[in-house]
């Protein structure tokens, strides 16, 4: 927005509570925009992609993963976090292919989303990916996935329904929804060395 003076915060001070693997917590003081100062915790994320893969019959691939923090088998599209100054594309295209086994001729970026702006600076960049061929799967070591597939229709009911519930997930499906029916356009690029076929 062109003036948000008035609502920025500005960070005093800071203190790093944990610093672990994968993760780490702040605890920052910052002057609010009245001149008062307050206490601001999050937790650093290094980002993530999560892919939206479309098999030519007009499915997606998804996945039925645990996942421990919430103690749920959770449906959700296939994502993972980004390695220091990977790019997103890159990292779209490991995860895929680790987690599913498919690989795509055909890559567009819808855009990005926060996932919980209130605590974490946590950004996942959001693709989809066409063209789908299926190979070996490669998860990492202690990864348990199975791989299914459901029609547009299909997924929105699960997310109707409360089946799904995975926030990047539920993003998506807004997503695939629009792509589908023609509301909202993606920028299709083919990856350099793969044939195609369109």
């Amino acid at each position: 927005m062109k003036d948000d003076e008035h609502l920025r915060e500005e960070r005093i001070d800071g203190t790093v509570l944990f610093k672990g693997n994968f993760l780490e917590a702040r605890r920052d003081t910052v002057r609010l925009p009245d001149g008062h100062t307050a206490t601001r915790e999050y937790v650093v994320h290094p980002g993530a992609v999560v892919v939206v893969p479309m098999l030519d019959d007009g499915r997606v691939v998804l996945e039925r993963q645990f996942r421990y923090p919430v103690g749920l088998v959770m449906v959700e599209f296939p994502a993972g976090k980004l390695d220091a100054g990977e790019d997103p594309l890159v990292c779209g295209q490991r995860e895929l292919l680790e987690e599913t086994g498919y690989s795509a001729r055909e890559w567009a970026r819808a855009g990005a989303m926060h996932l919980a702006i209130g605590y974490s600076t946590e950004i996942i960049h959001i693709y989809f990916a066409r063209g789908l061929t299926l190979g070996e799967r490669q998860l990492d070591h202690g990864e348990f996935v199975d791989v299914i597939s459901a029609g547009t229709d299909e997924l929105l009911r699960l997310c109707g329904d409360g089946t799904v519930t995975d926030a990047k997930t539920l993003a998506c499906a807004l997503w695939l929804r629009n792509v589908v029916s023609g509301e909202w356009s993606l920028d299709w690029q083919p990856m350099p060395g793969v044939a195609q076929t369109r």
